[in-house]
């Protein structure tokens, strides 16, 4: 995935260019031409194309040194597991419906067992009022705790609003929770001024309504997707250490790299393997505006010798609280 070039590196790189550029000429013609062969196809593609199923309830996973707080359901003094993933999966399984029939949405264990001593194997089961406003005990190296998230049917969906309408995303908590802390912590601020999408590619003639690849046809470009960055003006952004990569599908949304941009996928991309953290997906209702989001005016650039479509007139977002589907 290309990454919008920043104008200090360019500038940068054409330094250094245009000082060699005497010195090396003769090499440069030949490697520019061997280049251009090298990158005539901007997105290197296996040549088997594989369709791998998701199973999500292979997820559990928590914050290493996070401790959460929360009305317990089960006391984790009377209640020990062998691992972080077991106590998840005790959450998972008390929240097996919607609202009042989850009695967990917050896990909590204690797995060092140099520093939690007695506590040891302790895993707390408990119910926060508000799993997109999670309250916190302690975080941080001095932390001994894991703690981790589990969304209720209808429950962790955030919105992009857009002026072509609201993409609402599903968060995976369990999938790639330090992705999720960001965006928790992005509805919080209420405000996202520098959050805005400016590249969109529709699937051409290249995949079908329902993402698939057509067959015997290119890979791009078009790349089927729609960039941008979830990077806020006044708000810190530490890079996300790669958690979930699944195959990316029609309507996942990922980090490029370690974010802060991002990309909604409009097709399946098993092409790309498993290479971007996914932290959420775009409710099947709401593709329509991430459509229309790729219809919109652009014009031809490139980034990292990859031909992407630039918005004309970048698209701004703004992270809010929606209502789940049926609310």
């Amino acid at each position: 995935m290309a990454r919008r070039p920043r104008r200090s590196i360019l500038c940068l790189s054409i330094t250094v260019l245009f000082v060699f550029f005497l010195a090396y000429m003769a090499f440069c013609f030949s490697a520019r031409r061997a280049s251009r062969t090298l990158t005539s196809s901007p997105v290197s593609v296996a040549s088997e194309v594989f369709r791998e199923g998701l199973n999500d309830s292979v997820c559990c996973r928590g914050v290493d040194g996070l401790e959460l707080w929360g009305s317990a359901t089960k006391w984790g003094s009377e209640h020990k597991v062998e691992s972080a993933e077991a106590c998840c999966l005790e959450c998972k399984a008390a929240c097996t419906g919607p609202g009042d029939q989850c009695r967990c949405n917050t896990w909590v264990f204690c797995g060092n067992k140099e520093h939690c001593k007695d506590k040891f194997g302790e895993c707390w089961l408990k119910k926060q009022n508000d799993v997109l406003s999670p309250e916190v005990v302690s975080s941080g190296d001095h932390s001994m705790w894991t703690s981790g998230l589990v969304f209720a049917k209808g429950e962790g969906i955030f919105g992009l609003e857009t002026s072509q309408g609201t993409l609402r995303i599903k968060l995976l908590p369990d999938c790639a929770p330090r992705s999720v802390a960001y965006i928790t912590e992005l509805l919080g601020a209420r405000s996202c001024a520098g959050c805005h999408i400016v590249r969109a590619e529709g699937r051409g003639q290249f995949w079908d309504l329902k993402g698939d690849h057509v067959s015997h046809a290119s890979f791009g470009p078009p790349y089927a997707l729609i960039q941008g960055t979830l990077e806020a003006d006044g708000i810190f952004f530490k890079e996300v250490p790669k958690e979930f990569c699944p195959s990316i599908k029609r309507g996942s949304v990922a980090w490029v790299g370690q974010g802060p941009e991002f990309f909604v996928s409009l097709a399946n991309h098993h092409e790309w393997k498993r290479s971007y953290t996914v932290f959420g997906f775009v409710l099947p209702e709401d593709m329509e505006i991430a459509e229309k989001i790729a219809s919109l005016p652009s014009k031809l650039d490139v980034w990292a010798n990859v031909t992407v479509s630039v918005l004309e007139d970048p698209v701004s977002l703004r992270v809010v609280r929606v209502a789940g589907p049926g609310e």
